[in-house]
């Protein structure tokens, strides 16, 4: 049995896969054309953000399950994969402390204009301080759009580090058990906008999330909030948080993930890093692992819990005709 490895994964990942008999070969470019070419004699892949099109599961063969190293999956064709029989699976959680970290580290830089601050400093700018508006996190209001494994983690670093209010937007969970987590629930995405002195996304990108951070909704934030994203770029239009921050609506921001050649790339006010959320050594090795831990279930004829299409399977979760 064999492996693609679109995109590199952490070496204990592979050793798993190896040690299950299962031989692991990387990609030679991180690109469907590329995947399309290479897929014919493998039975799983694991993908990151390159994601996995219909073409390239058409043009496998064996394909019998694709993986997601990470917790997104909206680059990967879920309702072809279905219709070819091949199973798909994430691995949400296992990056969440990495990327929480992230965001409450970025939350603090863009709050004390880090980054702009050390540009200045290395340019020789005096008066850098008198010039700009900063802020504390603790004590205040944060805004956690998104309650799952890394909404959480967040909003616990915040609440334990900082003593900060925690508010989330949480349709699908039960306010008692957001209780239990020392957070209240938002009747909506605006009334927390409204009482949030930061605000973090941690939501997948689907249809009805595209855009959630329009125009309409930066308008509701409370002026001056910082603005933070770590989860998908398709969740923020960006031309309205460009707008929202030269009206002061948005304080600052901070994103770890954005459009390509992004309109904000020379604005001091943003902080722009290169989708670095679950990229610590601990991070990796653990996502890798538990995408590794999938490919063997699915390859070994059993449906691993973090499967996202088993029920439109049913008796065709065997691959691609031949």
């Amino acid at each position: 049995m064999r492996c693609l490895l679109v995109q590199p994964v952490h070496e204990a990942g592979c050793r798993r896969l190896e040690e299950a008999g299962i031989e692991t070969r990387l990609a030679a470019a991180p690109d469907m054309a590329t995947v399309m070419g290479e897929i014919a004699d493998c039975d799983a892949a694991i993908t990151r953000d390159a994601g996995f099109s219909r073409a390239a599961m058409e043009a496998g063969g064996r394909l019998k399950a694709v993986v997601s190293h990470g917790a997104g999956f909206d680059t990967i064709d879920i309702a072809a994969a279905s219709e070819l029989g091949i199973l798909v699976a994430n691995t949400p959680g296992a990056n969440a402390q990495s990327v929480a970290e992230l965001a409450v580290g970025l939350a603090l830089a863009a709050a004390r204009w880090v980054p702009a601050a050390d540009r200045a400093v290395r340019a020789g700018e005096t008066g850098f301080r008198e010039h700009r508006c900063f802020i504390e996190l603790s004590g205040k209001t944060a805004l956690i759009v998104g309650w799952g494994a890394i909404g959480r983690a967040t909003a616990r670093c915040l609440r334990l580090g900082f003593n900060m209010e925690i508010v989330a937007v949480a349709p699908r969970t039960p306010a008692e058990l957001l209780d239990a987590c020392g957070a209240r629930k938002a009747e909506s995405l605006a009334d927390g906008l409204a009482m949030a002195d930061l605000v973090s996304l941690h939501v997948p990108l689907r249809p009805e999330t595209r855009h959630m951070m329009d125009a309409e909704a930066f308008r509701a934030m409370k002026s001056g909030a910082i603005f933070v994203n770590t989860a998908r770029a398709g969740l923020v239009d960006e031309d309205a948080l460009a707008e929202a921050l030269d009206e002061g609506l948005v304080g600052a921001a901070a994103l770890d993930v954005h459009a390509p050649g992004t309109i904000l790339r020379g604005r001091d006010d943003v902080i722009l890093t290169p989708h670095l959320g679950g990229s610590t050594e601990s991070s990796l090795e653990r996502t890798a692992l538990a995408a590794a831990d999938c490919v063997v279930e699915a390859l070994g004829g059993r449906v691993p819990a973090t499967a996202l299409n088993a029920d439109s399977l049913g008796d065709r979760g065997s691959g691609p005709e031949p």
